[in-house]
């Protein structure tokens, strides 16, 4: 039985069930700790990208959080548990979505980024930004 749910309106076209079923989750991060502590709406506006996956249909108790990397550079995965945990979980099929401000900052190194989109594609991962805009490799 599916647990997701349908919004007053219509969902995005690629939003399927089989998303809905998996987590969403939304990835906090900012690159420095002068960042973190001069940036605060940034990291608030991050952590308000729960309520969009919750209206985009998840329910709230399938949406995580993932924001172990404040204050870490994105210039490399090394040092980044929130980043490798994502990766895993994505690449284990447990992520319907990922959610981030600007996503395209998730991995400053092509290698990274595109290792991720890479596993996102296998396994059917949307990725999803502050925009609204959701893409998906085919």
């Amino acid at each position: 039985m599916s647990r997701w749910k349908r919004v007053s309106g219509t969902l995005p076209s690629k939003i399927e069930g089989r998303h809905l079923d998996r987590q969403a989750v939304v990835y906090v991060r900012q690159s420095t700790l002068e960042q973190l502590e001069h940036n605060k709406e940034s990291t608030a506006v991050q952590y308000a990208l729960v309520e969009r996956a919750c209206s985009l249909g998840w329910a709230r108790p399938l949406v995580a959080v993932i924001d172990d990397d404040l204050g870490c550079s994105a210039a490399s995965t090394a040092g980044r548990p929130g980043f490798q945990r994502l990766v895993a979980e994505v690449g284990l099929g447990h992520v319907g979505l990922i959610l981030g401000f600007e996503v395209s900052r998730l991995a400053r190194s092509c290698r990274d980024w595109y290792h991720l989109l890479e596993i996102c594609a296998l396994a059917g991962t949307l990725i999803g930004d502050n925009d609204g805009g959701t893409c998906q490799r085919e």
